[in-house]
């Protein structure tokens, strides 16, 4: 059993359940597994969690080879994950490339007149639709492959702790240098959140957290975003959790209890 419980003289009723796991030697250990939440009892994901084992470490994305041009990045995101780019204003000194005085996001949006460059385009095309457009920001439509969660950056990073510790599904993560988090779902999660929310106990809290869906964009590392700096890789994007990014459900939970807790 957990010290910790043991002395501080912790029930297990109602919220936990008991599991024996015999060792090599013929030990037995003991070890407290959540039991799922339900409404009533108290949001999903606020549990506390119990694992075995380690945390696995948190690189960045634009260490990796082959990421040190905006071309290969475009190349790879069409070409391995199957997700649609398209060229963004750059923004320096607070003035964005579009040419607009009274841009409202500077250096953080499509350029109107870029096209898309689509899933399945090679490098030489990526080459040559960037070459149109050279210094252009990576930015990835939002609704299509997939969709984002996004929250506080100090709270994507623990929530993202806590779900690997779970061996729950994961997808893409990046963060901006603005502080936030984009969790990579699977498609439709705008639409559902508000009922997800009130299905987990959710709905009626003050959370730092919203989804973005169709019609919206993100900037995709390695590139800057707002003139403030790049966007990185929390967690990098693998060909299972790339094309098939995780229901919002099985996140959601966690994310929301980290995001109302970070701001109590």
């Amino acid at each position: 059993m957990h010290f910790g419980a043991r002395e501080a003289g912790l029930t297990t009723r109602g919220t936990t359940r008991r599991r024996t796991d015999r060792g090599t030697r013929g030990t037995e250990s003991h070890v407290l597994i959540p039991l799922r939440n339900h409404r009533g009892t108290g949001p999903v994901g606020g549990g506390m969690d119990f694992t075995i084992g380690g945390i696995r470490e948190i690189r960045s994305g634009s260490r990796r080879r082959g990421r040190s041009s905006e071309c290969t990045a475009v190349a790879e995101f069409t070409g391995l994950w199957g997700w649609d780019v398209v060229p963004g204003a750059r923004a320096a000194s607070g003035t964005c490339s579009c040419g607009r005085s009274d841009c409202p996001a500077p250096g953080a949006h499509p350029l109107d007149f870029a096209p898309v460059v689509p899933a399945g385009a090679t490098l030489d095309e990526a080459t040559g639709a960037w070459s149109r457009f050279p210094g252009a920001a990576v930015m990835l439509p939002v609704g299509g492959a997939f969709d984002v969660i996004e929250v506080a950056e100090s709270a994507g990073r623990r929530a993202l702790v806590r779900l690997e510790r779970m061996g729950l599904p994961l997808g893409p993560v990046s963060v901006t240098p603005d502080g936030r988090a984009h969790f990579f779902v699977a498609p439709g999660a705008a639409s559902q959140l508000p009922e997800l929310l009130y299905r987990m106990g959710w709905d009626d809290a003050s959370l730092d957290l919203r989804a973005l869906g169709p019609g919206t964009h993100i900037t995709a590392p390695p590139s800057d975003r707002g003139g403030l700096g790049p966007v990185r890789w929390l967690r990098s994007p693998a060909l299972d959790s790339a094309t098939r990014p995780p229901a919002a459900r099985l996140l959601l939970g966690t994310l929301a209890y980290v995001a109302h807790r970070s701001r109590v």
